[in-house]
């Protein structure tokens, strides 16, 4: 028998994640407060809901695959949540950046209903979501990796398994996402001096991505600086919301984050600026006189 599987969000990463899951042979159900996504995922063969609570009583696997904490809460927990209309033994994996300590209460909430959680966020961007081949960092106990073993092979190239507490997951990917702040600002701050000072930046460009100071997020980033392009992927808001969940939790232990902190601001300050929405490497706007030259490589 086919599985029916859900998918509440159908954003960058949550369309990706759908995708698979199609490819792979699921009835898969979907939930977007926007509906053209609903209904260009409905083209696809995908199964569009008119609330998570529709979807949670059809599917045995909800992927929660939204934006933040608040957003998680209000699909399961609010007016037509989908855990109300789950059935006992089924399985949500929540897949937001939150705090290790949401994670951790969520998995006690959604427990008292007989619904089993992993804390599962994701890393590999859209294009990776698209092609199943996703990070996952996950938690949880162990009869709920065997309800959806199959779901994670259909979505994610590497699941790491963390432990059996809710929240481990968690706690690896606020470190991931420190580090992909930190360094989409220094990829920012490296080419908006390059900028000031005159050199090509596309040669600039070229020879960083072939020597040692080269990063993941400078050879993913910079093209879209390159491009002026910034459609966002992943928004500036994006990091304004996990490096605070990364100093937050650093700051219950009284850890000092000094890179987190000076990004947190950079991020801040394209916020404030009015750029929140854009890609995260609007990042480099904060900079005064930053110009990329006509020509300019996409």
């Amino acid at each position: 028998m086919t599985r029916n599987v859900g998918v509440i969000g159908l954003g960058a990463m949550g369309m990706g994640v759908a995708r698979s899951l199609l490819r792979a042979g699921f009835a898969v159900h979907a939930y977007d407060v926007k509906k053209p996504a609903l209904d260009a995922f409905a083209a696809e063969g995908g199964l569009a809901c008119a609330s998570p609570a529709e979807l949670g009583g059809k599917c045995e696997v909800v992927l929660t695959v939204v934006v933040n904490a608040a957003q998680t809460e209000a699909v399961l927990f609010g007016e037509n949540g989908a855990l109300e209309a789950m059935k006992p033994g089924s399985v949500v994996l929540a897949c937001a950046t939150v705090s290790p300590q949401f994670a951790a209460d969520l998995g006690r909430r959604i427990g008292e209903k007989g619904v089993l959680l992993l804390d599962a966020p994701l890393s590999g961007g859209a294009a990776k979501a698209n092609s199943g081949d996703m990070t996952m960092m996950t938690s949880g106990p162990a009869d709920a990796y065997a309800a959806c073993e199959d779901v994670l092979g259909a979505i994610a190239g590497k699941v790491y398994r963390l432990g059996d507490a809710h929240g481990a997951g968690s706690k690896v990917k606020i470190i991931n996402q420190l580090l992909a702040g930190v360094h989409i600002a220094a990829a920012a701050e490296a080419m908006a001096l390059g900028l000031r000072e005159g050199v090509d930046p596309d040669a600039l460009y070229d020879v960083i991505t072939h020597s040692a100071g080269n990063s993941w997020m400078f050879e993913n980033r910079v093209p879209h600086i390159l491009a002026g392009d910034y459609t966002p992927l992943s928004a500036v808001d994006i990091f304004v919301k996990d490096l605070g969940l990364v100093l937050d939790t650093a700051r219950t232990s009284k850890f000092p984050l000094p890179l987190s902190a000076a990004a947190h601001q950079m991020f801040m300050m394209a916020s404030t600026a009015g750029h929140g929405g854009e890609d995260d490497s609007a990042v480099i706007k904060i900079f005064p006189g930053i110009d990329i030259p006509k020509g300019a490589k996409e």
